[in-house]
This record gives C-alpha cells, structure tokens and sequence, in this order.
C-alpha cells in the first residue's frame, strides 16, 4: 500500500501518519521528521535546510527528492509506505511518478487534511512552545501556509483528477480525525 499525507502545515500530517501506518503495519515516512535529524546532526545538508526553513521556505524539490528516495529504498518499504510532506509541489508528483513508475508501483490514495488556517495558527503556536521549535512563529508560520497554498494546492487538483484524493475533516481530537480518515480510507480502498 502507497498513501501520500497532505494538508497545510499544522493540520496533524504527522499525527495522523502515524495512526495510519500502524494501522496498515507501513511505515510513515515523515520529510520534516528527516530534515529536523539532519538539522540536529548538523551535517552538510542539515545546515542548508536550516537556513532554508528559518527564512519560511521549503527546501528545494531536487534536495526533497533525493533525501526521499533514499529513504524509499530502505528495507522496511518493501510492503508500502506512507509519505508525508512530500510532494509539495507539482515538480515532485512529476518526480514521483517516474520514481514509482521506475519500480513497477502506483500511489493507492492520496489523504487530505483540511483545517481552518487560524485554528491551525493557534495549535501551531502552542506546538512551537512545548516543542522548543524557534522555527515556528506566527510570521513564519503564516508565510509558510501562503507557500503551501501556492505551490501545493494546485496537487489536490491533480490528485483529484486521478481519482485518489480522499478528503477529511482534520478538526477534532486526534480520535475522531483517525477515526474519520480511516474509514474514508477503508472505503477508498475496501478494506
């Protein structure tokens, strides 16, 4: 099973990933979550991503890429996958395609969060504080959710033309939301 996760940022991609993976017993697969280690572990690459993510911006579809395929190349992929934050943007479904194409596989369905911008700010906000995340501040954040509007909105509509998008009401507790992306899921999929 191949599932892509999006939403704006702040909507609970990663929450609800992992709900998501455990439930199909596939591993999410989270960009940020590899970005933030290679930031901690101050290499090379954590380094530019840092710089990147402190200004607001997203890091480089070539950059994303690579750092993705590597890791769908892991072992623990043979079954499926659940990606989160990637793609982002429209050169990384293109890149994606030929990547899956490349190995014989297509994506099952496309997952999408939506969520009131402001109530995402407040939860984000609230994030950046318990997490010590100096990256996440209103002026940041807010731009952060204009770049995802402009570059990533236009994904929903070519997922939507391909039949895969499964939209859900990201709202709620952390219960109702798996609870409801779930069965979207097992409708989807029928199973």
């Amino acid at each position: 099973m191949r599932l892509l996760i999006m939403g704006p940022p702040g909507a609970g991609k990663g929450t609800q990933a992992a709900i998501i993976g455990d439930h199909y017993g596939i591993p999410a697969i989270s960009t940020g979550n590899i970005f933030r280690l290679a930031i901690t572990q101050r290499t090379r690459l954590g380094e530019r991503i840092k710089r990147i993510i402190s200004e607001g911006g997203y890091v480089p579809d070539k950059l994303t890429l690579q750092v993705v395929v590597q890791r769908l190349e892991e072992e623990d992929t043979k079954g499926g996958w659940l990606l989160d934050g990637f793609p982002r943007t429209v050169g990384q479904v293109k890149a994606l395609d030929a990547e899956l194409e490349g190995h014989g596989f297509t994506l099952d369905a496309v997952i999408s969060l939506t969520a009131d911008e402001d109530a995402i700010v407040e939860r984000m906000l609230k994030r950046a504080e318990v997490e010590n995340r100096p990256d996440d501040n209103e002026e940041t954040f807010r731009n952060r959710l204009e770049v995802y509007h402009q570059e990533t909105d236009p994904l929903l509509e070519v997922y939507g033309e391909r039949g895969l998008l499964v939209e859900v009401d990201g709202m709620g507790s952390v219960e109702e939301v798996s609870a409801r992306v779930l069965a979207a899921l097992a409708e989807r999929l029928g199973h």
